[in-house]
C-alpha cells in the first residue's frame, strides 16, 4: 500500500491500466458523477435536506455554499482518477457520523470505553455537564428510559433516547424517509435496542457523551490522534451549533454536530476524505503506524441486528442492498446527504470519494466495472 506525503500535490498518480483498471470505464464513471449533480442550490442555508417540519428546519450550525460534483478514486493508495475541485472544502453532512464513530473507537482503544455494551450512564453519570446558554445542568441519561442506553445503542442508532438537545426533540427525527431502510414507521417509543432510526438528535447526543468522556473538544482529539498522523491539511473543520457550548467539569467545550443536517459537522476537502478512507482501507494502520485497533476495525463493521446495512455509524453493503450486487458486499461507506461519501472497497483495494453526486450506487457500480 502506498501512503502519500502531507503535500497533496506530491500524491502519486498512477496510470489506471498499470494497476489493472480500465481508463475509459473510469472516465465513464466520472462523467456519470458530473451528470448526476445534486439538484440543490449553491446556497444551502434554506435547503431542508431531511424534510424537517417547519418548526425544526432552521439551521443551527455553520453552513457554506456548495461546490459542484467532484471526487477521486484510489487504487492501492495511488490516485488513478479525479474530477472536479477536489481541493475545495465542502459540507459533508452525515459522513460526519463516521468521523464521530472514529473518536468513539479511539476512546475504546484507550480504555475510556471499557465495553460498548456498558451503559453510558455508568461512564459519564458523574461528569458535570452544564449548558452554557441556560446555565442549567444536563443529565441526559438520568431518566428510566435513558439510563439503559449503551454505547452500542448510540453507535448503531438504536438508543431510543427520549429528550430535547440543542432545541431539537428526538421526535423531530422520527420516521425520516431514508434509502437504506431501517425498522419502519412507528408512532410509539420503544426500549433501547429495539428500533433502528436515523436520528441526528441522538447522534448529537453521542457527540456530547464522547466529549464528556474525553473532557476535551472532539475536533482536538481527531486532529491529534488521526488527522495529524495521516497528513491531513489544516483546512478541515468540525463545528457544533450556536447553542451547543457546554462546560464539562468546568472546561468550556463546543459539543459538535454529528448528524449535521442542521448545520455544522465536518467540513472537509476530497483529499482529506481520501486520506481518512485510506486509513480504514489499510485496517486502521497508516504507513506502519497503527492508529485504530484491529478490534475496533472489526467491531465497527458488525451488522446491526435491527438494520444489517448499518454498523457503528458506517453504512454496509450487506446483501448488496445499499449499493447493488455488482458492488462487493464488503464495501462500507461514510455517507452524507448530497452524495458526499467516502467508499471503502477492500475487495478491490480501492477508495472512492464522491461530492454532490445524486446517484452514488450508480457511480460505484461504474467504478467497480473498471476493474479488469
Amino acid at each position: 500500500m502506498y501512503f502519500p506525503s502531507k503535500d497533496p500535490a506530491s500524491w502519486e498518480r498512477r496510470d489506471p491500466e498499470s494497476l489493472g483498471l480500465d481508463t475509459s470505464a473510469l472516465e465513464i464513471a466520472s462523467q456519470f458523477a458530473n451528470d448526476s449533480d445534486m439538484p440543490w442550490p449553491e446556497d444551502l442555508t434554506h435547503t431542508n435536506v431531511s424534510d424537517d417540519p417547519p418548526e425544526y428546519s432552521e439551521k443551527l450550525g455553520k453552513m457554506r455554499p456548495r461546490g459542484g460534483p467532484a471526487g477521486l478514486v484510489l487504487k492501492d493508495g495511488h490516485i488513478v482518477h479525479e474530477w472536479g475541485d477536489i481541493d475545495r472544502v465542502d459540507l459533508t453532512y452525515s459522513a460526519t457520523k463516521s468521523y464521530l464513530a472514529t473518536v468513539a473507537g479511539l476512546a475504546f482503544d484507550r480504555g475510556l470505553i471499557i465495553d460498548v455494551d456498558r451503559r453510558v450512564a455508568d461512564d459519564i453519570g458523574q461528569v458535570e455537564i452544564c449548558e452554557v446558554r441556560s446555565g442549567k445542568p444536563l443529565q441526559p441519561f438520568a431518566s428510566s428510559q435513558n439510563e439503559a442506553i449503551t454505547w452500542r445503542h448510540l453507535l448503531q442508532q438504536t438508543s431510543e433516547w427520549e429528550g430535547t438537545l440543542w432545541d431539537r426533540p428526538d421526535t423531530a427525527d422520527w420516521n425520516r424517509s431514508l434509502d437504506g431502510g431501517g425498522s419502519g414507521i412507528r408512532d410509539e417509543r420503544k426500549k433501547p435496542g429495539q428500533h433502528w432510526e436515523y436520528n441526528d438528535v441522538r447522534v448529537n447526543l453521542c457527540a456530547l457523551a464522547l466529549a464528556a468522556l474525553w473532557k476535551e473538544p472532539l475536533p482536538d482529539v481527531l486532529r491529534r490522534e488521526v488527522m495529524g498522523p495521516i497528513g491531513a491539511s489544516g483546512t478541515w473543520e468540525w463545528h457544533g451549533y450556536r447553542n451547543s457550548t457546554v462546560e464539562i467539569d468546568g472546561n468550556r467545550i463546543e459539543s459538535v454536530s454529528g448528524g449535521a443536517h442542521w448545520g455544522g459537522g465536518v467540513h472537509i476537502n476530497s483529499y482529506d476524505h481520501a486520506r481518512f478512507g485510506l486509513l480504514f482501507l489499510n485496517g486502521g494502520v497508516w504507513n506502519g503506524q497503527r492508529l485504530i485497533s484491529q478490534k475496533w476495525f472489526e467491531m465497527m463493521r458488525e451488522r446491526c441486528d435491527q438494520n444489517p446495512r448499518y454498523g457503528f455509524m458506517w453504512w454496509l453493503n450487506s446483501g448488496g442492498e445499499r449499493y447493488g450486487k455488482s458492488v462487493p458486499e464488503s464495501l462500507y461507506a461514510a455517507s452524507g446527504a448530497g452524495g458526499n461519501t467516502v467508499n471503502i472497497d477492500p475487495a478491490n483495494n480501492m477508495v472512492t470519494v464522491t461530492r454532490w453526486c445524486n446517484d452514488v450506487p450508480g457511480m460505484l457500480q461504474r467504478v467497480v466495472a473498471a476493474v479488469k
